[in-house]
């Protein structure tokens, strides 16, 4: 049987917390579901940046956006729930160019094990360019929850988005046979 692959990021992998909360944003309320994802994700070897946005779809998507140019792994707590401005998951939809329903399905079954309100949880996954995008909940409990459901994952889904692409080195490699054919032949 194959060993299983170690729930840790590699070394120094670049992290987004972006806590996604009007009174966080606005300095009346503690960022403690930011904290507790911050610290874990330093445990576990990646390299955090943190950053505050109010629960108004446009500011989330940008935020986003712009963390996902310089981070592989973005991750927003808060704004999952059912409240009108609960709306992390439309930010984050309207901006991924695909979704990845198994992790959110993964962190609402791990969630299922604590109480059944983990299926109210409207948290998405997807991809942004080369970043993935995990939406959880904004409770530090939750979030750190979510978190550990998916972190046997991490390390292999970032890795494949890294690249390189199996079908990204094949044209490579026909553009290089390619090349050398025509130096066979011009010679």
């Amino acid at each position: 049987m194959a060993a299983e692959r170690p729930a840790t990021l590699p070394a120094g992998t670049r992290v987004a917390v972006l806590t996604v909360s009007d009174g966080v944003s606005a300095g009346v309320r503690e960022d403690r579901s930011g904290a507790a994802l911050a610290a874990r994700i330093d445990e576990i070897g990646g390299s955090v940046t943190r950053g505050l946005v109010p629960d108004d779809i446009p500011a989330i998507a940008a935020a986003i956006s712009a963390a996902s140019a310089t981070h592989a792994l973005v991750l927003t707590t808060g704004g999952t729930g059912l409240t009108p401005r609960d709306v992390t998951p439309q930010a984050t939809r309207s901006i991924v160019t695909y979704e990845i329903p198994g992790i959110a399905e993964a962190m609402r079954a791990a969630g299922r094990r604590v109480t059944p309100l983990a299926d109210l949880s409207r948290a998405i996954a997807g991809v942004v360019g080369r970043s993935l995008v995990i939406n959880v909940p904004g409770s530090p409990g939750a979030a750190l929850e979510s978190l550990a459901a998916v972190e046997p994952l991490l390390a292999h889904a970032l890795e494949t988005l890294a690249g390189p692409h199996d079908h990204d080195h094949a044209r490579r490699a026909a553009a290089a046979g390619a090349r050398d054919e025509a130096k066979e032949n011009a010679g």
